[in-house]
């Protein structure tokens, strides 16, 4: 198939569909009414010999085909962007819009409090953070970055380990006052503790205490069930009962005085945070930079 610069076009139309999620909002950043943009997609079906998108009266949804292609595709678009950059011979490479799906908790308390030097840093550059517990088809989604704790989760884009961090069993002072402090992990079952939500069951988790090689499993029980980490410290700051939040979270909060670690012997389970991007090889300017500023900000 020969190369025209209408296909390219046409590609350019289609990832600003799928980053605006909607035919209206994609023509309004390029500057192109509705019907346009949608001519310019059919143009790219019939080019490239599939459908790309399934059409309704109120939503638009990537074919199985257009996720694979696009998949291919936008990698390169983000190369494309990089070297006209390059060529215009601009000392602001770290520029244009970027948008990352980042875990609840991390991007309230970890990311957010920390984002200002990195724009001050890079003021050509746009941020939109979309805060889910659940990270979804980011290439679909029109994502440049997914930050997520828990196993790796299927994805075309690379997944790499950024950090492992602690679960501390943690307290209140005022509740330490109360109830006095455990000196071993089946203590800790008679105790009110605040659950957390598991949804794939809609039950509880079930809490690890692991000292070395050795773990020990206890299950757990409390008044108070929760489905987020920023409700589960809430709980735990209020003197509701005993908690299991990530190391991470907590450091503040234990600084202060404000909560008590619990059985500090046995605290060393771990919970892994992974970023996902594209290959190193293909990796933008806004990207690689912003990959380089989470890792201080991990450090």
């Amino acid at each position: 198939m020969a190369f025209d610069s209408r296909l390219l076009n046409g590609i350019g139309v289609l990832s600003a569909v799928i980053e605006a999620g909607s035919f209206m909002r994609a023509g309004e950043a390029l500057g192109l009414t509705q019907s346009a943009v949608s001519r310019a997609v059919a143009r790219l079906e019939q080019r490239v010999g599939i459908r790309i998108f399934h059409r309704n009266a109120r939503s638009i949804t990537l074919t199985d085909e257009g996720r694979r292609f696009y998949e291919q595709v936008a990698p390169h678009l983000t190369s494309i962007e990089d070297a006209a950059i390059r060529a215009a011979g601009s000392g602001a490479e770290v520029r244009g819009r970027l948008r990352i799906n980042v875990d609840g908790c991390f991007g309230h308390y970890v990311l957010g409090p920390n984002l200002h030097p990195f724009l001050a840093r890079y003021p050509e550059l746009t941020l939109e953070m979309h805060v889910r517990d659940r990270m979804g088809d980011l290439v679909a989604d029109g994502f440049d970055v997914g930050i997520h704790f828990g196993p790796p989760e299927p994805s075309s884009l690379i997944c790499r380990l950024l950090a492992e961090t602690r679960v501390l069993t943690c307290a209140s002072p005022s509740y330490v006052e109360r109830h006095g402090m455990p000196s071993h992990p089946r203590d800790v079952e008679s105790r009110d503790c605040i659950l957390m939500r598991d949804p794939a069951t809609g039950k509880h988790y079930d809490w690890d205490f692991t000292k070395g090689e050795e773990t020990i499993s206890i299950r757990i029980s409390g008044q108070m069930m929760v489905t987020d980490t920023g409700g589960l410290l809430a709980a735990c700051l209020s003197g509701q009962g005993i908690g299991q939040p990530l190391e991470i979270y907590t450091r503040p909060f234990l600084a202060d005085g404000r909560l008590i670690q619990l059985l500090p012997d046995w605290a060393d389970e771990t919970f892994p945070l992974y970023v996902y991007h594209h290959t190193p090889k293909l990796m933008s300017a806004k990207v690689r930079a912003f990959l380089d500023y989470v890792a201080e900000i991990i450090r």
